[in-house]
C-alpha cells in the first residue's frame, strides 16, 4: 500500500513568475518576489497555518530556498518535501546558447566535487558514450535532486514536459526505470505531474506501474485538463488510492474559478491531494479552510 501524501501542499509557481492566464500577472509577481526574503516570509505564513508540506522546482532559486530551510530545519522540524524536476526552462536556454553535449556536461559537472564526478563517470561514463537513455536520466536525477538533500523528501515528481512527451511516443522502460531510481536511491515515492491524466493512468495501468502519485490539473471548467473534463471525472471516480494517488493542481483555473466554488468541486471528487499556491496571509488560511478531501 502507498504511503499517503499530505492532504495540502503548498506551490511556488507564483514565486518565479508563472501565470498561465495573464503574462501582466506572471510580471507582476516576479517582480514582488525578486528579492528572496520575500518568499521566506510566505513560507513562513503558510507554515503558520499549519501547511506542513512544500512542493518546489528544481531551478535556480530552489537552491538557495533549499538552503535556508536546511539552515533552519529545528524551526521546520516536520516539512515534507515534493521536488518537482527538472526545471525545463533551465535546459532549453543552455540548449540554445552552447548545444546540447556542452549543456549535459554544464549540468552534470559543475557543481560537483572531484569525487562526486569521478562517481558520475564511474557509474555513467560508458553510458554517455553508448547513448544509454537510462543511465544518463539517472545522473540528471541525481543532480536535480542534489539540492534537496538533508530535507526529508516524500514525493519526487517528473515536471510534465518530459512526462506528457515520453507518454506521447509511448515510451514504458522510461517510466519503469524512473519509479524505480527514486525509490531505490533516493527512497521516496515517484511522482508524474501531466496535463493528460486518463491517459497517463491508463497506461501505467497496463504497464503495471503502481504505487505513483499523478499531479495534473483538476478544475470544474476542464482548465488544462486533456483529452477532457468528463475524462478526467471517470478516471478519478474508478481510482484506486493504494495504487495511485490524484493530486489536484491548478484548481482556481488561474483564477477564473472563485475559491469557494473551486473547493466545493474539488471536495466532492475522488482526490487524495492539493498543491496551490498564494502569497496573502488571508488567501492562504482561506484556501487551506476550504479544502475537504
Amino acid at each position: 500500500m502507498m504511503q499517503p501524501v499530505d492532504k495540502i501542499i503548498f506551490g511556488d509557481n507564483h514565486f518565479f513568475g508563472i501565470n498561465h492566464m495573464s503574462q501582466e500577472k506572471a510580471q507582476q509577481l516576479a517582480e514582488k518576489f525578486f528579492d528572496i526574503s520575500a518568499i521566506y516570509a510566505v513560507y513562513k505564513t503558510a507554515i503558520d497555518s499549519g501547511i506542513k508540506a512544500i512542493m518546489l522546482n528544481s531551478n535556480e532559486r530552489a537552491k538557495d530556498i533549499c538552503k535556508h530551510f536546511k539552515d533552519n530545519k529545528s524551526k521546520y522540524p516536520e516539512l515534507n518535501w515534493y521536488p518537482s524536476i527538472p526545471y525545463p526552462h533551465k535546459y532549453a536556454n543552455l540548449i540554445s546558447e552552447k548545444g546540447i553535449m556542452a549543456t549535459i556536461n554544464e549540468i552534470l559537472f559543475k557543481n560537483n566535487t572531484p569525487i562526486d564526478a569521478i562517481g558520475m563517470v564511474t557509474k555513467g561514463g560508458i553510458g554517455l558514450i553508448g547513448k544509454d537513455a537510462v543511465k544518463l536520466m539517472q545522473m540528471l536525477i541525481d543532480v536535480e535532486v542534489k539540492m534537496f538533500k538533508g530535507l526529508n523528501i516524500k514525493v519526487v515528481f517528473l515536471q510534465n514536459i518530459i512526462t506528457d512527451l515520453m507518454l506521447g511516443y509511448n515510451v514504458r522502460i522510461i517510466f519503469e526505470e524512473y519509479c524505480n531510481y527514486i525509490r531505490k536511491k533516493h527512497h521516496a515515492t515517484p511522482g508524474l505531474i501531466t496535463q493528460n491524466m486518463p491517459i497517463l493512468k491508463a497506461k501505467l495501468e497496463e504497464w503495471g506501474i503502481e504505487g505513483v502519485v499523478i499531479c495534473s490539473s483538476f478544475n470544474k471548467i476542464g482548465y488544462l485538463m486533456s483529452p477532457d473534463i468528463d475524462a478526467y471525472l471517470e478516471a478519478a471516480k474508478k481510482n484506486d488510492p493504494t495504487k495511485y494517488q490524484l493530486m489536484a493542481m491548478s484548481t482556481l483555473a488561474s483564477g477564473a474559478i472563485p475559491a469557494k466554488e473551486a473547493y466545493e468541486f474539488i471536495n466532492s471528487q475522488n482526490i487524495q491531494s492539493v498543491v496551490f499556491g498564494a502569497s496573502s496571509k488571508k488567501h492562504i488560511e482561506e484556501t487551506a479552510s476550504l479544502i475537504k478531501i
